[in-house]
């Protein structure tokens, strides 16, 4: 039996997580489950499946009304989070949680001696290193439930590292992918969110319309597979059904596919080293009719460019990077500002930046703070 820690459980991913987990009861149990703010959701869950320990992030004026449906612990507030993971009965702890706020559990988990699962982007492209080197350091796995990286991981078992040359990521393109850059700059919110072969969350949703999300993935996968940012390429792929490729170094390109589905992947982590049969239909590729590939546009994914360029600076780089595009993603969504302005906030906000080491948790901290307060402010001025 193994026991599963769902920080983010009423998100998208910490939903389909708990499906898997319905769907095998005897190899697998929640055993924790936290909420950002829908605690309503998270009552549900609770009495479902009966976990030891949950915690509320933000909604905390809301923790009176989960009490009384709910005879176990609770936590709040981002600290609350922390003493989950340090107090929660678990083999391994899954990440689902948005933003920044999932580093610090990340590493208290780490510290445990605990298996990560991580569908947070954020966590390694703001403090990779750090949460790297710290689970190399403990002993401890840092497991990708990312699509894409999950498809790298599958593609690599089994392989020498030095034999794979380069990782390809695959994107869908979102729903602008065709559209002139200049309309797409003036997208609704609406039109923003439809994304055409992926049911997410709108944060990740709106950084897959400006490819931001391929950007962070592609920082993920030099921390997570060690590789440097040289041998990693994307390919755009409107079907999705290609998740990721590897090449290696004697021209074999070996490629995991499936349908859009998170299932998948989450099955695949929470049962490894194990497969099972699951209750859905197998890819029909003949169905599909064709896969087709698309080189990547700079110029029409600008956030895709400034992923890749902050990457090469490293440091503090990518941490202000992740926090600019939080902070312009929230105003989009708010309708404080246009689709396009949100490149332009986070290329200004690195503009001012000027990066240094990132080798401690309080210097990523303090370049995240920096970075909202310096995108906020470019926000509120107007302009974008």
């Amino acid at each position: 039996m193994r026991r599963v820690a769902i920080l983010g459980s009423t998100g998208s991913i910490g939903v389909k997580a708990l499906e898997v987990i319905a769907d095998f009861p005897a190899r697998l149990r929640a055993t924790g489950l936290s909420t950002r703010s829908k605690v309503d959701l998270l009552a549900e869950q609770a009495a479902r499946f009966q976990p030891g320990i949950v915690n509320v992030t933000e909604a905390t004026e809301q923790i009176g009304a989960l009490g009384r449906s709910f005879a176990g612990r609770i936590t709040r507030g981002v600290e609350g989070l922390v003493e989950l993971v340090r107090a929660v009965e678990a083999d391994l702890v899954l990440v689902a949680t948005v933003g920044a706020v999932g580093i610090r559990p990340t590493l208290a988990a780490i510290d445990r001696g605990l298996d990560v699962a991580l569908a947070n982007k954020e966590v390694l492209v703001s403090a990779g290193e750090i949460v790297m080197r710290r689970a190399k350091a403990r002993g401890t796995r840092v497991l990708p439930i990312d699509s894409e990286h999950n498809a790298v991981a599958q593609c690599l078992a089994g392989a020498k590292p030095e034999s794979a040359q380069r990782v390809i990521l695959t994107a869908s393109g979102g729903p602008f992918r065709t559209r002139d850059p200049r309309q797409a700059a003036e997208a609704t919110v609406e039109e923003a969110l439809d994304h055409p072969t992926w049911a997410m969350g709108p944060k990740i949703t709106v950084d897959s319309a400006t490819m931001m999300n391929k950007g962070f993935e592609v920082i993920e996968a030099m921390r997570l597979f060690d590789l440097p940012l040289e041998r990693i390429d994307v390919v755009i792929h409107p079907q999705s059904i290609v998740h990721s490729m590897v090449e290696f170094v004697d021209g074999s390109i070996l490629a995991q596919l499936g349908v859009t589905d998170m299932y998948f992947p989450i099955q695949n982590i929470l049962l490894m080293p194990d497969r099972a049969p699951n209750k859905h239909a197998p890819l029909d590729l003949t169905a599909l009719g064709q896969l087709t590939f698309e080189a990547v546009s700079f110029e029409r994914f600008p956030c895709l460019r400034m992923a890749f360029e902050a990457a090469r600076a490293g440091g503090t780089a990518p941490a202000v990077l992740n926090a600019a595009n939080e902070v312009a993603v929230s105003a989009f969504l708010e309708r404080r500002m246009r689709f396009g302005g949100i490149a332009r906030v986070i290329e200004e906000t690195l503009r001012r930046h000027k990066p240094g080491p990132a080798d401690t948790l309080e210097a990523v901290e303090a370049a995240d703070a920096w970075a909202r307060q310096m995108a906020g402010q470019i926000v509120d001025g107007g302009g974008v």
